[in-house]
């Protein structure tokens, strides 16, 4: 990998990425001095790990405790310490665990209902975006209070950069704005930064499968490929989602650039699911016998130690969940270990394998490369029975398989640092097919005009219209440079009587077309592939009333000429809206709103 250039900016500046997993978080960060090379540091001394035993350790477990008021009570390694299970169940807290789960997009969800079912509820009287924040706020005091104590002049270097921190928050390939939106609202409410735009600049975002490539290329990429410029299809594979993203060097530029060549997948199939399979299988089993009660405490021994430690088919597994005095010969249980047949723990990780094939295989035959390399990083990319699954699996598809060495569950946190500082990738590909529905002049001898004859309409023009057309703003699987723009023109006419003094607001609604068509045309074709992604709105207020033009054909009516422009290569979707005054191009900013989700659970 190339060096990493000096800090040029003017004074200390502090990044801090948190990297909030289903089952675990962690906190990476760098410190940019003026003149110096930035370095990519992590957080790895957390309050009561000396409790659990896991000092050094760069992650902690991704729960909080809440009092019946809604209080926090305890977070992260603090809610795993001995007899804080019987302090909850005294003092009635309750739990809040896998609460990243709840901020997932509906849409398209491969994921059995069933297994959607087992996502622990959220506190009552408490949001996704509230556990979210106050999860935000607790890492947040952590790196403070690791920063300060880990520097000799630790206070004082806080102190001089707590106020101007940048955030970067890293988030599944599947989620969308909406969902960055919501992350926005919980940095906002943990006070990370304020709600104002020099606020929401201090915080960027990142696909888990980008940062991930990021943490690749600083662990080694297989060099092969990137001297041949061959794709390589990175797997993330953490707790809850498994994330694939695959990226091919730019061979023709000289600086280390790469970009994407293949739609990202995003899969809720991760380790958690695991867990979920299990549980699953003990409740059928263990159905008749004395420990049904006791199925959720052994699947908790199971995720602690025999998921983490199995690796054949040909040995049979023990879950140690009791004392010697429980006994259940009928059940294979011994001196308080449930026996299982290798066979049957196989089988708890086989979706996650079989998903994880199928995926790298469809980004094979889809990238804009050839894919030779195959990365496996995260959490759950440590069980060395998925990785020697996998590689048999995807060795006999001419794919090389290659697993970093370094600490696997930190990649996506400093990842999304080296994301901040270095950006490795110049181009990203579209998910999807993005435009607006519209109207337009209708036209006899077209075709697909006369059959929609029953969504005609006379404009304020006095011209006969069709409705329910899409005009595409940008294709899907298209590659898009950071720099690039996507625009579409379009106008917007006022009755004769508008107050034509009054000021304009644009509001425009952005749809996304998800299907299979190659140039979705109408709304009324593949209907339930369509959706609305977001609105773009833009107050009008300062252009000359010029703009606003006073037409008499058939009818008298004001017209406002615009172009909406998008800009999809970065990590967060930005708008503008765009202006001729005087022959003179401009445009101005323009706010990008979500719709909450209609589909909650």
């Amino acid at each position: 990998m190339e060096s990493r250039s000096a800090y040029n900016g003017p004074r200390r500046k502090l990044v801090l990425a948190f990297d909030v997993g289903t089952t675990f978080s962690s906190i990476s960060y760098s410190i940019l001095d003026p003149g110096q090379v930035p370095e990519l540091k992590g957080v790895t001394r957390f309050p009561a790990h000396d409790q659990l035993h896991i000092s050094g350790a760069p992650k902690i477990p991704s729960i909080i405790y809440y009092d019946s008021n809604g209080k926090v009570k305890a977070v992260g390694a603090e809610a795993m310490v001995e007899g804080i299970y019987e302090q909850a169940e005294d003092e009635q807290w309750v739990k809040a665990e896998w609460f990243k789960l709840h901020l997932r997009s509906r849409v398209n969800s491969e994921t059995e209902v069933s297994l959607i079912e087992k996502i622990p509820p959220l506190p009552p009287n408490k949001t996704a975006v509230e556990v979210f924040a106050d999860f935000l706020t607790y890492l947040h005091e952590c790196a403070g209070s690791y920063i300060q104590d880990a520097y000799p002049n630790g206070v004082a270097l806080w102190a001089s950069v707590k106020d101007e921190i940048d955030f970067v928050l890293s988030h599944p390939n599947g989620w969308e704005g909406k969902q960055q939106a919501e992350m926005r609202k919980a940095a906002i409410h943990a006070g990370l930064i304020p709600n104002t735009a020099a606020g929401h600049s201090r915080l960027s975002f990142v696909t888990e499968g980008e940062a991930s490539l990021h943490f690749a290329i600083q662990n080694g990429l297989p060099s092969e490929a990137i001297k041949s410029g061959d794709g390589i299809v990175v797997v993330d594979a953490g707790g809850g989602t498994i994330d694939i993203s695959s990226y091919k060097k730019r061979m023709s530029v000289s600086s280390q650039t790469f970009e994407e060549v293949a739609i990202p997948q995003c899969h809720f199939h991760g380790s958690v699911f695991v867990s979920v399979y299990a549980q699953r299988f003990l409740e059928s089993y263990l159905a008749d016998s004395p420990f049904a009660d006791d199925v959720k405490h052994i699947v908790q021994c199971f995720d602690k130690t025999t998921k983490l430690r199995f690796r054949s088919t040909e040995v049979p597994q023990y879950i140690k969940f009791g004392s010697t005095r429980d006994n259940d010969a009928d059940h294979n249980i011994r001196f308080g270990q449930l026996k299982i047949p290798g066979t049957d723990i196989a089988e708890f990780f086989q979706p996650s394998i079989d998903c994880i094939v199928k995926a790298v295989l469809e980004q094979k035959d889809a990238a804009h490369a050839p894919i030779s390399h195959v990365v496996l990083v995260g959490g759950f990319s440590a069980s060395d029975y998925m990785l020697t699954k996998i590689h048999a699996a995807l060795n006999s598809c001419g794919l090389s398989i290659h697993r970093p060495e370094n600490n696997l569950n930190k990649a996506v946190s400093e990842g999304a640092i080296s994301f901040y500082l270095d950006r490795f990738v110049g181009v990203r590909i579209s998910k999807m097919t993005y435009g607006v529905e519209c109207h337009t002049l209708y036209n006899p001898n077209d075709p697909e005009h006369r059959n929609r004859i029953a969504d005609t309409f006379v404009g304020v023009s006095g011209e006969m219209h069709v409705g329910g057309k899409f005009s595409v703003i940008l294709p899907k699987n298209t590659q898009i440079s950071e720099t690039k723009e996507f625009r579409r023109h379009y106008s917007r006419t006022y009755e004769s009587d508008f107050d034509h003094r009054k000021v304009l607001r644009i509001n425009e609604d952005i749809s996304c077309y998800r299907g299979s068509l190659e140039e979705p045309k109408w709304k009324d074709v593949d209907t339930e592939n369509y959706g609305k992604l977001c609105s773009v709105e833009a107050e009008f207020s300062k252009l000359p009333r010029r703009l606003l033009q006073k037409i008499t054909g058939l009818g008298t009516y004001y017209r406002v000429d615009f172009d909406i422009v998008l800009i999809f290569g970065l990590t967060e979707l930005k708008a503008q809206i765009a202006w001729k005054e005087g022959g003179i191009k401009k445009r101005s900013e323009a706010k990008i709103v979500y719709d909450d989700d209609s589909d909650e659970d």
